[in-house]
C-alpha cells in the first residue's frame, strides 16, 4: 500500500480534508509552507503564485492540529489569516490550521 510521506497515512484516507491557505505579499519572490504536517520542510510545499501578489497552496491533512508558518523570501512568520496561534521555542508564535473529521 502507497504511504503518504507527510503523515505516514495510506494514500487516499477518506478522513483526508482538503486546506486552502492564501498569502498576499506584492513582493515576495517566493513562498512556502513550513509545519509539522511536512516535517518543517517549506522546500516540499512551495505556494503558487495567483496573481495581484496572492498565493495559494491546498493541503490535504488527515484529522488533527497542525502548527505552520509561512516562510516568504527564506523568513518565516505566522500566517495573519489563521484562526489561532501558539508559542513557539523561538520566541515567535506559530500559526495552528486545525482539520475536523467532519470537514
Amino acid at each position: 500500500m502507497k504511504k503518504n510521506k507527510t503523515n505516514n497515512k495510506p494514500a487516499g484516507d477518506p478522513r483526508t480534508r482538503a486546506v486552502h491557505i492564501e498569502f498576499t505579499h506584492p513582493t515576495a519572490a517566493s513562498i512556502h509552507i513550513a509545519g509539522t504536517f511536512n516535517e518543517w520542510r517549506p522546500e516540499v510545499t512551495p505556494m503558487i503564485p495567483i496573481g495581484g501578489g496572492r498565493w495559494a497552496k491546498e493541503l490535504v491533512l488527515p484529522p488533527g492540529a497542525y502548527e505552520y508558518c509561512l516562510v516568504v523570501d527564506g523568513h518565516y512568520r505566522p500566517d495573519p489569516l489563521a484562526q489561532d496561534i501558539v508559542p513557539n521555542p523561538f520566541g515567535g508564535v506559530n500559526s495552528v490550521v486545525r482539520v475536523s473529521v467532519s470537514g
